[in-house]
């Protein structure tokens, strides 16, 4: 069932700043797109993070005990997706850059341009969300094609997964041997997704199921008119797995010609 907009659960914001009048304000200007949360020191805010569920850290970088990039690293050893956003009336570009290679999403100065402020959140908030996609993506091709779904722990099915393993980061061309039914192309969906290509396209061809000279057509397509019955353009399996894996399943079946 397809939710609302209104009923889609509004992001939650955690604001933490020792000036009350900040945080008043900031608190007005965000409560109509997001859920927010207070606190006026880091240990508040660390206390928060560890009872609730918090999208996006907003926090400056002076306060009193606990100070913001501290609160940052602890923060994000909290909840290690939170995107945190520093917030200061003194910065230069040693704190920004330190700030970042501490973990920081981004960084603003005070006064803070709530203009500024809006269009920043809502770019964490689609990073946010395409990193969430990607992760339920790469789980589920995981789940599905990764080494967690063979079945087997004898010597010879390591020999195997280390294999795998081995020849997914290259750019050789592996060739897949088995009887029927032992997975072969378990295995090819297992070196694709293991691959730096795995955000390319898998693309399968049946061999054995083809004549040769369709076989010819279907892996490097053709161009509108080239024989008789060509009504227009074609794109080959080539062309179409450039990016990803191209899987020629029972290749062997092939006429010899054609696999040269």
């Amino acid at each position: 069932m397809n939710l609302k907009k209104s009923e889609i659960p509004k992001a939650r914001v955690l604001i933490v700043d020792d000036d009350k009048n900040t945080r008043d304000g900031l608190h007005r200007a965000l409560r109509s797109s997001y859920q927010v949360l207070v606190a006026d020191n880091g240990a508040t805010a660390l206390d928060i993070l560890r009872s609730e569920d918090v999208d996006i850290l907003l926090s400056d970088i002076r306060m009193p005990g606990m100070d913001g990039l501290t609160l940052l690293q602890r923060a994000l050893a909290t909840q290690p997706d939170l995107i945190c956003v520093l917030l200061t009336a003194y910065g230069n570009v040693e704190t920004a850059v330190e700030a970042m290679k501490r973990g920081a999403f981004d960084f603003l100065m005070k006064p803070v341009n709530l203009d500024h402020l809006d269009l920043l959140l809502q770019r964490a908030m689609r990073t946010m969300q395409v990193e969430r996609e990607n992760a339920d993506l790469k789980a589920q091709l995981n789940d599905k094609f990764g080494l967690e779904n063979f079945i087997g722990n004898s010597h010879a099915m390591e020999q195997v997964f280390d294999l795998i393993q081995q020849a997914a980061p290259t750019q050789a061309s592996v060739l897949i041997q088995g009887e029927s039914g032992t997975g072969k192309e378990l295995v090819a969906h297992a070196l694709h997704t293991l691959s730096t290509r795995a955000k390319g396209p898998f693309v399968a061809v049946h061999c054995a199921s083809l004549s040769d000279q369709l076989l010819e057509s279907e892996l490097f397509g053709h161009e509108k008119g080239a024989f008789t019955g060509a009504m227009a353009r074609r794109k080959g399996r080539f062309e179409m797995a450039d990016g990803g894996s191209l899987f020629l399943d029972e290749i062997s079946e092939i006429d010899p010609s054609v696999q040269v």
